[in-house]
């Protein structure tokens, strides 16, 4: 029994120093995708984002504002001159957990759609597009649990059916397929303190209109909370980027030394939940942005369960 206490307070540590500590230690080697940032919403999931739930059919409804006036340089100063961007985006995921077990864990699919609107201003430009974004499938989605843990585990794919067009400033789509590995992690204590993770990480294929293919990403999700009781959970949450390899653009590396671009956000979210619902309340600043936009992003999300 000692062991294994020992054995939980150390994953407990792992986890802790995963979420806390990765933005110093991933900071210093970043590269600029195609268009800025990934294909991933960062920041959509919260509580309980590495627990699979019980067989059964669900939807998940994420509504998202994000608005930003600064494009920061490497530096972390204002790069672009009467810079603003403004996106909107609501997006549709359907879960259906199996009674199936695969290597001990429960087995589900998924499919993710969204609808965005991009509103973009820079250097006397400006466009703005609204349309269906890339969707998301996974076929594979494996989800382990015991008392305090919970580990989910999948390999998203990205579609590019999105709308986009090389000469446009607001693209929903992104025109090229992602392969992204997740791995999510939840403690939930019997106290009712929380905290999660889901681990993302990027493999870009090349875009065919313009030759470009984006470099590897990895990021993350992640949620410091509090179980009030059944109903309520409050705490902090928030994202973290970077890309971790170099963009190629005719087969030709575009670093290192390039175009860098990471950035952290943290802020307060809260959670109710009501039967067979839960809705969830986040505002998430972004903070130490390096080549990309800094902004600030707020959610609201829907959880159903059938």
């Amino acid at each position: 029994m000692k062991k294994r206490g020992a054995f939980r307070e150390f994953f407990i540590m792992l986890v802790v120093a995963a979420v806390l500590l990765s933005p110093v230690a991933l900071a210093g080697s970043a590269f600029a995708t195609e268009g800025g940032g990934g294909a991933y919403p960062n920041g959509a999931e919260d509580f309980m984002a590495g627990a699979l739930p019980p067989p059964g059919t669900y939807f998940k409804n994420y509504l998202t504002y994000y608005t930003a006036s600064a494009f920061k340089d490497n530096k972390g100063h204002d790069l672009i001159p009467d810079f603003k961007l403004k996106v909107v985006a609501d997006v549709l995921r359907f879960v259906h957990v199996t009674n199936y077990k695969f290597l001990g864990a429960d087995w589900a699919v998924q499919a993710v759609i969204p609808v965005v609107y991009q509103d973009v201003t820079l250097g006397g430009r400006s466009d703005d597009r609204f349309g269906l974004g890339d969707i998301i499938v996974d076929p594979i989605v494996l989800g382990w649990h015991s008392k305090n843990f919970h580990i989910t585990a999948g390999l998203d794919i990205y579609i590019p059916v999105g709308a986009y067009s090389e000469d446009r400033l607001a693209n929903p789509g992104r025109n090229y397929w992602t392969f992204e590995p997740v791995l999510g992690i939840t403690y939930l204590s019997n106290g009712g303190f929380e905290l999660s993770a889901k681990f993302m990480y990027d493999f870009n294929t090349e875009n065919d209109d313009t030759n470009y293919e984006s470099g590897q990403e990895f990021h993350f999700d992640y949620t410091i909370g509090y179980h009030v009781n059944k109903q309520w959970a409050v705490g902090i949450g928030g994202y973290y980027y970077c890309q971790r390899t170099e963009d190629e653009k005719n087969g030709i590396k575009q670093g290192p030394g390039g175009f860098e671009g990471r950035v952290f956000s943290i802020g307060p979210v809260v959670r109710y939940a009501y039967k067979n619902m839960s809705f969830a309340l986040k505002w998430q600043p972004e903070f130490e942005a390096r080549n990309r936009p800094e902004g600030d992003k707020f959610w609201f999300n829907l959880v159903y369960a059938f």
